[in-house]
């Protein structure tokens, strides 16, 4: 089948350790289906295992991606869950299993004509969402479906700020909270991008370290060290930062003098479990909220597709139909 691999790494030029052709197709073990990949959409966390991290060299050649929506063996319409691990003895939460991996980083990923998952990794999709739309949801949309929903501690009403706008984290919480009563401030350093952000829904966009005209109540931050000072000064006495990457650097000056005086709370996210997955895609058919799409290519074409997310050149998701 034809799939899209990371041949070698490349920590300097990724798109060099990107191999388009021919693979062999899955062989799912027991408890586990193939998917026929109807559209996929590229992350991150694809360039960076390009680039060698997060990954061991004997898992090479591996299929990139870790987002798709398909048909199973059975002829359902799925879209299929990045995460696997065992939810059991982890409240249901596979996030939480020390072992867990993400499709393409132990296991072949999404970018191909086939996938094979574990079975409860299939979540039924919606009719009302397209395969494209679907393929979106699997990391970035559910990363922020969780930081807003379960991890921010807030109800509708309350305002946040969305550090970064522009990548795909930070749009599918503009949209999603803006569908779920939240006042979205933003910050971004490209005019265009600060308007486009106003364009999906946000309130009010401002230049990276602006001073805002109140405190906020959380702080969504994927930048990390080049906005971590700016997101504790945004916060008011007792708000919270949730953060869930750190693009620009792991370590910025704590401020703990900052965090204790004001009480504030630092909370970590990552991704989000199967059924708060399929509580997404239910959330999105409610509210007609579709994911923003950057791009749609053919799979031949992921090398655009790459390209387009290493210099940034993208407002939304880029996705791939085989």
């Amino acid at each position: 089948m034809f799939a899209v691999t990371a041949a070698r790494f490349s920590p300097e030029d990724p798109l060099a350790a990107l191999h388009l052709g021919d693979h062999p197709e899955p062989a799912p073990p027991d408890g586990w289906t193939t998917v026929t990949v109807r559209a996929a959409s590229l992350n991150h966390h694809d360039v960076w295992t390009l680039r060698g991290v997060g990954i061991s060299a004997d898992r090479l050649p591996i299929v990139l991606g870790c987002d798709a929506a398909g048909v199973d063996e059975d002829g359902h319409e799925v879209i299929v869950h990045a995460v696997v691990g065992e939810g059991a003895g982890h409240g249901g939460d596979e996030t939480l299993d020390p072992s867990r991996s993400l499709l393409s980083e132990r296991y072949d990923g999404t970018f191909a004509e086939k996938v094979a998952v574990p079975r409860a990794n299939c979540v039924p999709k919606p009719v009302a969402l397209s395969f494209e739309d679907a393929a979106c949801l699997p990391t970035a949309y559910l990363t922020a479906y969780r930081m807003l929903f379960a991890k921010s501690g807030l109800e509708p009403g309350a305002t946040v700020l969305v550090q970064g706008a522009g990548g795909g984290v930070a749009t599918a919480l503009i949209l999603l909270g803006r569908a779920g009563g939240f006042r979205v401030w933003v910050t971004s350093r490209s005019e265009e991008k600060r308007a486009r952000a106003l364009e999906l829904g946000a309130d009010q966009a401002f230049a990276p370290g602006s001073r805002l005209p109140e405190r906020v109540d959380a702080v969504m931050e994927t930048v990390g060290q080049a906005t971590w000072a700016h997101s504790l000064r945004a916060l008011r006495p007792g708000g919270r930062i949730v953060v869930c990457g750190a693009t620009s650097g792991y370590a910025p000056p704590a401020e703990l003098n900052r965090v204790f005086f004001l009480q504030l709370s630092v909370i970590g996210s990552t991704m989000g479990s199967r059924d708060q997955l399929a509580r997404l895609a239910s959330f999105l058919e409610q509210t007609g909220t579709r994911p923003r799409i950057d791009r749609a290519l053919p799979l031949a074409d992921a090398r655009e597709g790459f390209a387009a997310m290493i210099s940034g050149d993208l407002f939304g998701k880029i996705v791939f139909t085989p």
